[in-house]
């Protein structure tokens, strides 16, 4: 019998809210009142960030080391879901419990901050570590923190870094090494990768507005999102997943998007799901020129019937490392309200796209049982990964 996996609780922080239900309600109801336009970001210009709502949690003293917001935002994704956690935790024991998780930028603003003190005063920031900007830090900061000593590491693929854990996560259960895994992917705001999207040409102060003909690019945001993944039935399950590698350019997409539809197509195999029962999909939908253009391309031949798809970085920003985490959350939820999230955009077509089904408003699911979700993300160096959940069948 194939071996089944399910996500039984989710924790999760970003620019709609904290918590699963403040995040739900503002998913479904399109809010983008948390991306805001701020300075200090760029030189001498402002940028329009995803700045996560909600008080973040202090580290413990035993832990100082390893402060940074970074782990702080982690660690208010862990607490919504800590008394899972440790039900888990006291069933299997502590090293029969895995940490993987994606990230981009770790705690590198923390580093940011100790460099413009050198540069100023000739001495780092008294409480910088490097540890903190470490790109594995996350996963070894939660095993710490929940003194699990199974597998923990960090995925960093850029912005798939997150959806790319839940294949590791899922693979340690299959074989055997872990018997749950806390799953995910966080990354905070930092001058780094503003300055660095913003020399690509691919920021804009503009709300961001995928899929449009007016696109001018991406917003940054922060934000967290943690699943806990187990072989116990749940209510949610992990159907399948697709990884592939373009190796076309560094951070341009291949224009037709094979490796996006291959990614797509594989998920699809995976689950041993057609096409046609896929209810929704969420899209990676940076609101780049190519991105949307290849994307557009990949799904309209994966699913030439139509499918309701809607892109949410309108509403939380690019989170990069934590998008796929994120946004499968965002299919989580979507099935646990019933409604799936809609496309915020000025409703203006690119008619050099193939038109998609965009969800405008909410839309509720056809089907009260055996809904499919699909969630797409695709990264710098042509790597793609596309995550499919549902209810338990």
């Amino acid at each position: 019998m194939k071996p089944r996996f399910y996500l039984p609780a989710l924790g999760i922080i970003n620019a709609l809210g904290s918590g699963s239900a403040q995040v739900a309600h503002g998913l479904l109801g399109g809010d983008t009142t948390g991306m805001v336009l701020e300075e200090g970001w760029l030189p001498g210009a402002k940028a329009r960030v995803g700045r996560a709502r909600g008080v973040l949690p202090e580290l413990p003293p035993r832990l100082a080391d390893d402060a940074c917001r970074n782990n702080q935002l982690l660690l208010a994704a862990l607490t919504q879901i800590e008394s899972e956690v440790e039900q888990v935790l006291t069933r299997f024991g502590r090293d029969r419990v895995g940490v993987v998780l994606g990230t981009s930028t770790s705690g590198i603003a923390e580093g940011e901050v100790a460099l413009v003190a050198l540069r100023s005063s000739g001495a780092m920031t008294a409480n910088y570590r490097y540890q903190q900007q470490e790109i594995g830090m996350p996963a070894v900061f939660l095993a710490r923190y929940l003194g699990c000593t199974g597998p923990a590491y960090t995925v960093s693929t850029a912005c798939t870094s997150s959806a790319k854990a839940f294949a590791s996560a899922r693979r340690l259960l299959r074989h055997g090494l872990c018997d749950a895994v806390l799953v995910g992917g966080v990354d905070s705001l930092c001058r780094l990768t503003l300055n660095g999207f913003t020399a690509l040409e691919s920021t804009t102060v503009e709300l961001t507005n995928p899929m449009s003909r007016n696109r001018r690019g991406i917003n940054i945001g922060e934000g967290a999102a943690l699943f806990l993944m187990t072989r116990e039935a749940a209510a949610v399950e992990l159907l399948g997943l697709g990884e592939t590698s373009d190796a076309h350019h560094m951070t341009a997409p291949q224009p037709e998007g094979l490796g996006a539809e291959a990614a797509m197509r594989t998920a699809l195999l995976d689950a041993g799901v057609d096409a046609a029962d896929v209810d929704y999909l969420n899209l990676h939908a940076t609101a780049t020129p190519k991105n949307d253009e290849m994307e557009s391309r990949a799904v309209s031949r994966v699913f030439p019937g139509g499918l309701a798809t809607s892109g949410t970085k309108p509403m939380t920003g690019h989170t990069l490392g934590a998008a796929g985490a994120t946004e499968l959350a965002f299919c989580w939820l979507a099935l646990g309200e019933g409604a799936m999230p809609p496309h915020v955009w000025d409703q203006q077509a690119d008619a050099a796209l193939p038109a998609l089904d965009l969800v405008d408003g909410t839309r509720r699911f056809n089907r009260s049982h055996k809904r499919v979700c699909m969630s797409n993300s695709f990264a710098f160096g042509g790597s793609n990964a596309c995550l499919m959940i549902g209810d338990a069948r």
